[in-house]
């Protein structure tokens, strides 16, 4: 195996999900504003899954973004 071109094949593959994944993700969350089901002040859940067929399993990463800032603490 030649670890520079899996190294830039690898990032180039990540650099592309990155994209697309916020792309897609910025068009539902306009889509829910828009539609009313989201008022801007939520903070969604969200799992994304990598898999390699044949040699890696699902594998899910989770967390959550957040709409706008969370309420202040202060009284």
């Amino acid at each position: 195996m030649d670890e520079e071109v899996f190294n830039l094949e690898l990032r180039k593959f990540l650099k592309r999900f990155g994209i697309t994944a916020q792309r897609e993700i910025e068009r539902a969350v306009a889509a829910g504003l828009e539609g009313g089901a989201l008022t801007g002040r939520e903070s969604l859940p969200v799992r994304a899954t990598l898999t390699i067929p044949g040699l890696l399993e699902p594998f899910h990463i989770e967390g959550e973004i957040a709409l706008s800032p969370p309420p202040s603490a202060a009284s």
